[in-house]
């Protein structure tokens, strides 16, 4: 046994990987929802983007929610195109684990969606969640709408005061306009789907902290 180096500072454009023009190919259907994995999706519904550490754990979180249409795994927030897994885990693409989520909105809030993000992973850890080490592994929150850009900086504001408080520090989550997507390889999609792997373990769940958005909807 023996530990490998873990990079913990981002590439640039100019020193990451170039990657490739082909697309990581997945499956048609949810492997729990049966909704596409790679739309298109419903006349309504919304896209929001989220890195918590390990996909595997966040994405079960989110197609557990009421009003989510559809989750992948998948990888954002560097410069490498189509990028594979071992790339992405070596530092050098610059990206980091994410999930997908396409929800409709008359049924979850992204502010919802955000009180999900902001209980279940601790957001202070920097280049890492965990044990698990790495610039894959940083919290963030890619936006596709200014309106999400403003709700997501808003709920930071807010639950800063909630993570001091359990003396916590500084949370480190990005926040930043998505610019392009990457769905993972089609063995990281569902990964612990009861069909997949029953016991399938990832270290996500209640950080014990409330997040002061997000109230639930009556309707």
């Amino acid at each position: 046994m023996f530990l490998r180096y873990k990079k913990l500072d981002l590439p640039t454009a100019d020193t990451a990987l170039p990657g490739r023009l082909i697309s990581m190919p997945v499956a048609d259907r949810h492997e729990v929802l049966g909704t596409p994995l790679e739309g298109p999706w419903p006349a309504g519904h919304e896209v929001a983007v989220f890195g918590m550490g390990c996909f595997w754990g966040v994405e079960r979180i989110f197609w557990k929610l009421p009003g989510v249409h559809s989750t992948s795994a998948g990888y954002a927030g560097g410069f490498t195109a189509n990028p594979t897994y071992e790339e992405v885990c070596s530092g050098s693409t610059g990206h980091n684990e994410v999930v997908q989520v396409v929800y409709d909105p008359s049924r979850i809030s992204y502010e919802q969606l955000l009180k999900a993000f902001w209980e279940n992973h601790d957001p202070t850890q920097g280049m890492r969640q965990g044990n698990d080490v790495g610039t894959q592994y940083r919290s963030a929150i890619y936006t596709t709408t200014e309106a999400q850009a403003e709700t997501a900086r808003a709920s930071l504001a807010a639950f800063q005061p909630v993570v001091t408080k359990a003396r916590l520090g500084e949370i480190t989550t990005e926040i930043k306009p998505l610019t392009k997507y990457y769905y993972a390889e089609d063995y990281h999609q569902q990964y612990l789907a009861p069909t997949k792997n029953p016991n399938g373990y990832c270290n996500h769940g209640p950080n014990g902290l409330t997040c002061p958005v997000g109230v639930a909807r009556t309707n």
